[in-house]
């Protein structure tokens, strides 16, 4: 439901500016997708104009090579036929035919080199052009909003980024090239064909049309399969990466049946649109095949009628038939790479609805910044839901004084956090402003803007590397001694140094070699190291056993003198000390004041309170 209502929220949201962000503008159809996946092979049309050029070559002197069979054939066949008929001296000419096949090995063998040279050069063009697009799929991800994130699968997104893309890569470097063979393959062989006999030309092209027709009609009715597959794989991909990153918690809840059974589901649902996709595309391959041989037939017979009416030469016959499954090569060669390009074509489809997804509001220029900020931070009558007939947040006006502590509490869906995203502008307001020391955020760019602050989350991320290289993270010129200081200052330093490699160590991937406290540890140490102008701990202590809470919050508290911070907790025992609490449920701020003034108001903080350290029992409003 969420997910939803941040999908509604920031089409809405979006739509209102989008003459200051990016025009959507998705690809409807085979054709369109094509055409745009092309531009990107546009930096690179001198490279291939000369391919194009190296194909050519390439296959002129591979289709000459029939006639100058058809001469030898013609040769032998005369000399034959004299000795035959007893005709004095009658020899066939072995130094001719000898002196032919001479010449039509180095026919193919010049062939051969050109086309090693034009598949060299392809490769080189199909991989930048990919690396190109790949690029440009990376730094648009960096510039979409959270809402994106938070309203897509991550091993859909992740699907798009690999398996599409790699689908791209090797259609670009194959069948780029085939294509390009079989077009100049069919016009150069009509040539040569007309050269030989005009009228057998016309008797071989009966089929052609029946071959043009019929591919364009199957081609379309597959595309939407082939779609509907890559959509169907990204799915699947989505159900894997679930199931692996939380395969502890799906065995602890004897999930492993239900998610076999949805694995199964999915699986079968992509065995049956790839079925119709490769069955609708593999059509094209018999049906060909059927129309090929029906001309190769005609052209068969009719040579012969011709031979015996001394229209044309036998060995012209012959290389009438060559050229005749020849001229039905690139429309074959077409239809067998048919389907890998409808594959491509939407898998690139994918990739450009990724590219054409509204990016966040465009950062202001000029922008504003703050030297030394002090973290005097106010919310203006601001406004704020996911869906603008839902609002979370209602006409909130508060003033943080620089260097407060500032606790928010509530139950789960208060807004805490919606609270902090629109302080960082992850959202934007739907009204109202927020200011950091009288500049309102939007004048910042993003990045300026959330250099002022650190955060510290429930949920820690850490990449694979060593702790040393975790803790610096965003701190890129810190010295160890900075590194060590802080960890020390979050009381990570010691358990850090029991281990076998001390800061060495390195956390592998999914970061389980560690506790959990232990990478929550790492991850203040990390804020600390940052030090930040606003702080902002979001359950920050909330994977940490008592003893070492007690041990964070002095750490804290020397960590956030002189600096405004944030504090978001359930367990309440964490936040006594706050400047100021607010108190927030249903995305208002209904209390607000210190521990001792709420308390002797004994009203909804006192009921929470009370609730966790007296027993009593929560009130009816917080659930």
């Amino acid at each position: 439901m969420r997910n939803k209502r941040l999908n509604e929220s920031n089409s809405s949201s979006q739509n209102k500016d989008k003459s200051k962000g990016m025009t959507k503008k998705k690809a409807k159809n085979f054709y369109g997708t094509l055409i745009r996946l092309l531009t990107y092979l546009k930096p690179r049309k001198i490279r291939l104009i000369i391919v194009g050029l190296l194909a050519i070559l390439s296959t002129v002197f591979s289709i000459v090579s029939p006639k100058i069979m058809g001469n030898v054939t013609t040769k032998i066949y005369e000399g034959f036929m004299m000795k035959i008929r007893g005709v004095a001296d009658a020899q066939i000419d072995f130094n001719y035919v000898f002196n032919v096949l001479g010449l039509l090995a180095l026919l193919y063998f010049i062939s051969f080199a050109f086309s090693y040279i034009m598949q060299y050069m392809m490769a080189d063009i199909a991989q930048k052009t990919v690396y190109d697009m790949r690029r440009d799929v990376s730094q648009k991800l960096e510039r979409l909003p959270l809402s994106y994130y938070d309203t897509h699968k991550h091993g859909e997104i992740l699907s798009r980024i690999t398996n599409d893309m790699d689908n791209i890569s090797t259609t670009l470097q194959q069948s780029i090239t085939q294509l390009i063979t079989a077009v100049i393959t069919l016009f150069g062989v009509l040539v040569i064909m007309l050269t030989i006999s005009p009228m057998m030309t016309l008797i071989a092209s009966i089929t052609l049309p029946i071959s043009i027709i019929l591919t364009p009609i199957i081609t379309k009715r597959s595309q939407k399969y082939f779609k509907n597959q890559q959509k169907k794989l990204g799915e699947l991909n989505s159900h894997v990466e679930e199931m692996y990153t939380g395969h502890k918690v799906v065995k602890i809840f004897r999930y492993e049946k239900q998610s076999v059974e949805k694995f199964d589901a999915i699986n079968k649902e992509l065995y049956e649109v790839g079925w119709k996709a490769q069955f609708m595309s593999g059509l094209i391959m018999p049906l060909m095949n059927f129309v090929n041989k029906f001309g190769y037939v005609i052209v068969s017979v009719g040579g012969g009628l011709f031979v015996t009416k001394r229209a044309i030469t036998i060995g012209e016959v012959q290389a009438l038939i060559q050229y005749s499954r020849q001229l039905s090569q690139p429309i074959l060669q077409t239809a067998s790479i048919a389907n890998i390009i409808q594959s491509t074509i939407a898998s690139a489809e994918r990739v450009f609805e990724v590219l054409d997804e509204l990016e966040e509001i465009s950062d202001p220029s000029p922008s504003k910044t703050i030297e030394k900020p002090r973290g005097d931070i106010v919310f203006n009558h601001v406004t704020f839901g996911y869906k603008e007939d839902a609002v979370l947040i209602n006409d909130m006006s508060i003033h943080i004084e620089s260097g407060q502590t500032v606790a928010i509490v509530g139950p789960t869906g208060a807004g805490k956090t919606t609270l902090m995203n629109l302080l960082m502008r992850f959202y934007d307001v739907n009204k109202g402003s927020i200011t950091v020391d009288g500049v309102n955020i939007k004048d910042f760019k993003r990045g300026d803007l959330r250099s002022m602050f650190g955060m510290v989350l429930q949920d820690t991320w850490l990449f694979k590397g060593s702790i040393r290289d975790n803790i610096a993270y965003g701190s890129s010129n810190a010295t160890d001694e900075e590194v060590f200081e802080a960890a020390q200052g979050a009381f990570a330093d010691h358990f850090i140094r029991t281990l076998p490699d001390g800061y060495d160590t390195i956390i592998n991937e999914e970061a389980d070699n560690i506790s959990q406290g232990q990478k929550q540890l790492i991850t203040i140490a990390r804020a600390i190291l940052a030090n930040p102008a606003i702080l902002i701990l979001d359950e920050a202590t909330s994977s940490i056993d008592t003893r070492t809470e007690l041990y964070i919050q002095k750490a804290m508290a020397n960590l956030m003198k002189g600096r405004t911070s944030f504090v978001i907790a359930h367990r309440l025992s964490t936040i006594k000390d706050a400047d100021v609490i607010l108190v927030m449920n249903d995305g208002n701020i209904i209390e607000q004041g210190n521990h001792e003034t709420l308390m002797t108001k004994n009203s909804f903080y006192s009921s929470l309170y009370n609730s966790q350290f007296v027993g009593n029992t929560i009130q009816k409003e917080v659930v």
